[in-house]
């Protein structure tokens, strides 16, 4: 059994005069909330064998937060998880799926727009709060049953669906 882990970066202070969306980084609240999905990922047993992680600021910056508190295995950087779409998204995931379980750090809508895609099923209360949206500092935890390299739409089931508490 893999886990596809699918986290949107923590919250981002607005970009200033000059700065690029890009180059934005996390807030105060964005940064704690990172520290306290990497804790709650810890808690729970997630640990991701292979992470790939948005080169955005953001991202990176959330991905610091999580490394702080649990193992989050081998981490690419792609310019892609800024750009592409959920379909590229699922391009990556199964290029890398053969590592076994990954952790995804990219941006919304793409994050939502995916796990709602792959997710075929899943415990009711996950589902349920994946319907109201996907926040900074969300994660799906998406279960398959054979290797994400084979990752189709549909062929999840959403365990959790975890939000930070700020």
């Amino acid at each position: 059994m893999n886990r596809l882990y699918l986290l949107r970066h923590a919250r981002a202070g607005w970009a200033m005069p000059g700065v690029r969306d890009f180059d934005r980084a996390l807030d105060d609240v964005g940064v704690a909330d990172a520290q306290a999905t990497g804790a709650a990922m810890a808690a729970a047993g997630y640990v991701p064998d292979l992470t790939l992680c948005s080169n955005a600021r953001r991202a990176r910056e959330t991905l610091e937060g999580v490394v702080g508190h649990t193992d989050v295995g081998r981490v690419l950087f792609f310019d892609q998880l800024y750009t592409e779409d959920a379909t590229g998204y699922l391009a990556l995931i199964r290029d890398h799926g053969g590592f076994g379980s990954l952790l995804v750090i990219g941006h919304n809508p793409m994050m939502e727009d995916l796990a709602m895609a792959i997710a075929g099923d899943g415990e009711p209360e996950a589902r349920e709060a994946l319907a109201n949206g996907f926040p900074t500092c969300g994660l799906a935890v998406i279960r398959f049953e054979h290797s994400l390299d084979g990752a189709e739409p549909g062929a999840g089931h959403l365990e959790a669906f975890l939000t930070p508490v700020s």
